[in-house]
Order: C-alpha cells, then structure tokens, then sequence
C-alpha cells in the first residue's frame, strides 16, 4: 500500500496456532492485507511470547475462544512458504519481522533467505536482529555477546551471499567457514534485502554497515527517530555505502474500531494496557495521532495512545534488548 509521499504500509501477524485450522488467523490477516493492497506481508520469529500468559483468558479476550495459548507460535520460514504459494494475486513482499542470530544459524538463515527470495520471484525481506533474552537463554543459547554475535552473523550471511559458489573461508568466534558452499544463486542477481532490528549505538552502527533498512521493533518519536537513522546512516557512510539507500522502517500497533468510543473502550481494557506495558510499543500520540487506513473497510479509525497508557500503568520496563 503505498501513498503519494512515498510511504509504504504492510500488515504483519503473529502466526499463533488457531482453531478449527492452525492458520486460520494468519490466512485471515493474509487475505485482508490483500485486499486494501499493503505492500508486504510479516510474521515473527519467536518460540514463546512475551505478552503476560495470566491475560490470556476468556474474561480478557475472546479470542482465546480460537487460540487456546499465546505461546503456540509457529515457525515463520514455513509459514512464508505456505504464504508463498497463495501470493500469486496481491505480489506483496513477504519478510520475517525479524529472526534472530541467537536461536538461528546464520548459514541456515541465508539460505531460507534466499530459498523464499527464488520461490517469490525476489519479493523476500530478511528482517534480522541479535533477540531477547526471553527468546534465547531458556532454549540454552548463551546470551553474555548478542551484539557481537549479531555482527558476526551478518558478516557471515553476506560473505556466503557474496561468494558467487565458491567456498568460502572465514575466522569468526561465532561462526568460523571452513571450505563452505553457498551454491543458492540470487534472482536476477538481487539478494533478499535485510532490515536490520536496532535500538542501541552498536547495534545502530551494525545496520548501518550491514542493512538495507533501519527496521526498530517500536515507534520512536519523530526526533528520536531521526537521530537515531542518522547514526545509522553516518554507520553507512563510513563504510562505504550509500546512506541514503538505507531506507527508514518502524512497526507500530494500533487500536482499531468501529467507532472512536469502541477505540477508547479498548484502550481502556487491560488487554491493551498489557501491550502497552511492554518495550514494543512505545508509540506515542506525537508519533501516530490518528491514522485512517483507507475507506474499503469499516474497521478504520484507529488511534494510538499507548504513551500515556503506558507512563499510567508501567512507567518502567524491562531492559532485555541489547544495546
């Protein structure tokens, strides 16, 4: 879905197993993104949920009615696979928003890259970044270095990209090549563009040296934003790239309803002041006042307060993220 200054909307969906059919919410989610013409099409990359499980409850929410647990995340390269072979009307991009080099070898994540790249004709987005700690100590993956994993991760991925099916030799602490083949081939000579998850000045940097788009898991304000795409740009810059190529990218949440009163009554549940309490929405009304999504669906007023929900019911939150 694009708009005449240049902006581009997508519609991401959390892939969580459903009832009478596992994917019942995301071929849902999938058909509407079609039909008001979003640009891409995004699931997540997690093995468990952040969001509070004691919520999780019919008085909360009704749709645990269809989605009996949260944590029922389902894995997302075969998701986008099976998302794939119905892609064939709406041409939207198809991206993992995002994977992590914890949980992930970097390996094995170029090559799903690059394997859903082929199958959609080059519509692949590898949204990547180092994880939570939520996401990767209690599945044994050491998390004392994420920043530098992730660096040397992305390292990895490029230089199996750029070998041209040649093996490739590599020292790395992480993740050290050894006469290894790449043999995938780009289509038309295009790799997946990477969009890199970044929130601290390190990681700010890293995606400025290894990313094709500055992609934060939250909405920051309009000057946080700037400044913080401006680091990762210079990052470019010194690099040797084009800064100006690095392309801005936020996700954000939104309440969406009927009418303004059903918009402020679910501001009001406890469902959303949850959501509110976490680090991944830190969206603000300086951020998103009101947005209006189009006029072919009567689910459009949509407004975002979460700031001062937030400030109201979590004025602190946790530091898992990496910096």
């Amino acid at each position: 879905m694009g708009s005449k200054t240049g902006f581009r909307v997508g519609v991401a969906d959390p892939i969580i197993a459903a009832r009478p059919a596992a994917d019942t919410f995301t071929r849902a989610s999938y058909l509407g993104a079609v039909a008001n013409r979003a640009d891409s099409f995004w699931v997540p990359d997690h093995l468990n949920q952040l969001f509070p499980r004691s919520l999780w409850k019919p008085e909360y929410c009704g749709s645990t009615r269809v989605v009996p647990t949260l944590d029922a995340t389902m894995e997302p390269w075969t998701m986008l696979g099976h998302i794939a072979a119905r892609n064939r009307v709406g041409r939207m991009r198809l991206g993992v928003g995002v994977t992590d080099t914890g949980r992930r070898n970097p390996a094995v994540t170029a090559q799903a890259a690059a394997t859903l790249h082929l199958l959609t004709r080059g519509r692949a987005i590898l949204g990547i970044g180092p994880g939570e700690r939520e996401g990767n100590e209690p599945y044994g993956v050491d998390w004392s270095k994420p920043v530098a994993r992730f660096e040397e991760a992305m390292a990895t991925i490029r230089a199996l990209w750029d070998s041209g099916g040649e093996l490739v030799n590599r020292d790395s602490p992480y993740f050290p090549l050894r006469n290894a083949l790449f043999a995938l081939p780009p289509y038309k000579g295009r790799w997946p563009e990477i969009w890199v998850a970044a929130h601290g000045p390190r990681m700010l940097r890293a995606a400025g040296r290894y990313g094709d788009a500055y992609f934060p898991g939250f909405a920051h304000r309009p000057k946080d934003f700037a400044q913080r795409l401006e680091v990762v740009r210079t990052a470019a810059s010194d690099a040797g790239r084009d800064p100006i190529a690095i392309l801005p990218a936020l996700m954000i949440f939104v309440v969406t309803g009927r009418t303004r009163d059903d918009v402020d009554a679910a501001l009001e549940s406890e469902m959303v002041k949850s959501v509110a309490s976490t680090p991944a929405t830190r969206c603000s009304a300086a951020t998103a006042p009101n947005i209006h999504w189009g006029p072919a669906s009567p689910a459009r007023r949509t407004s975002c307060r979460m700031e001062w929900t937030r400030k109201r019911h979590c004025p602190t939150w946790p530091q898992s993220r990496p910096h």
